[in-house]
């Protein structure tokens, strides 16, 4: 298998969104990963670290139309998919799409709209299409959605069920920049001139091609019994009340052979199962009320108490 083509993606997807983001390169680096396995993103984290603009960002360096949806308690699931009307010049109904028929789509604050307002997203997030009154439509590719939440604020929000939360493929968070790169934010010209600077570096079916040799990245049995021991370990331990399901063993495993394949390789190592199982497995549990832990705190310890599997020679 060649590994190169996924390599000269990633540099050059680095390189673009650079331009505009600063020191955020394993953020982009895993909205990548995402993006080649068909997922989508569930972003937490404090408002004005720049989410809104790494996102553009993004979408420009892959050529996709951006959309921002703003999510309000009023806000209803026609506002997102679109709706028919009757259109008094040709004198039919005609269908007038939504913001979500854009390529690349910020849900910001979903957990501040009702649940059948969130729940307008599973349909496109799962099969690619909207279906409004009985007529479905698919979606252009490449389609990514991002949704954000604000995890300081929770009066007035609507929190996600566990079965939507395990729809997402990763939950990320940016956080703040260093001192040395926010002084050099303060000195640099406006984001927003910055970002005109950007353009497409995504090749006509160039990701495609990729979708489809990502498989052909070898897991050895090793590290596939290391990827299902953290796995199992969520399931028995008595801090968890719903483990990772069957959907999220599978999004660590495929988002560990996109990783690998990024790095330039052509085989899974244990160290990228724990590099990925910080973002696919956190969101996917529930933990009991007795916890004292949060959910990533919890992933990271059993990172540290499973033994990893050595290299047979």
């Amino acid at each position: 298998m060649r590994t190169r083509p996924f390599v000269s993606l990633r540099e050059k997807i680095l390189a673009s969104c650079g331009r505009v983001i600063v020191g955020k390169e394993t953020v982009i680096e895993q909205i990548l990963v995402c993006l080649i396995a068909s997922g989508h993103i569930l972003l937490e984290d404090v408002p004005g670290t720049g989410k809104t603009l790494l996102l553009r960002a993004f979408a420009r360096s892959i050529g996709g139309e951006f959309r921002r949806i703003q999510f309000t308690p009023d806000l209803m699931p026609s506002d997102l998919t679109g709706i028919h009307f009757y259109s008094q010049k040709t004198g039919e109904f005609e269908f007038r799409p939504g913001p979500l028929f854009a390529q690349v789509i910020l849900a910001d604050e979903i957990n501040r709209a009702t649940p059948r307002s969130q729940s307008a997203l599973l349909e496109v997030m799962e099969e690619k299409q909207i279906t409004v009154d009985g007529v479905s439509f698919p979606m252009k590719q490449p389609y990514l959605v991002m949704a954000s939440q604000n995890p300081l604020e929770s009066y007035g929000t609507f929190p996600l069920p566990e079965a939507q939360l395990d729809r997402f493929f990763m939950r990320l968070s940016l956080g703040y920049m260093t001192r040395e790169q926010e002084i050099g934010v303060l000195r640099r010209p406006d984001s927003l001139t910055l970002l005109e600077g950007v353009n497409p570096v995504l090749e006509e079916g160039e990701l495609e091609a990729l979708r489809d040799s990502y498989p052909l990245v070898r897991v050895s049995d090793d590290t596939v019994g290391y990827l299902m021991d953290l796995v199992e370990a969520t399931r028995r331990s008595d801090l968890v009340q719903t483990g990772v399901s069957t959907r999220g063993s599978l999004a660590l495993f495929r988002a560990c052979q996109i990783y690998a394949a990024l790095q330039g390789r052509d085989y899974v190592i244990p160290e990228d199962v724990k590099q990925e199982a910080l973002w696919v497995l956190p969101h996917r549990l529930t933990l009991v009320n007795q916890s004292h832990l949060d959910s990533a705190r919890f992933v990271e310890n059993l990172l540290d108490e499973i033994p990893v599997p050595l290299e047979k020679l």
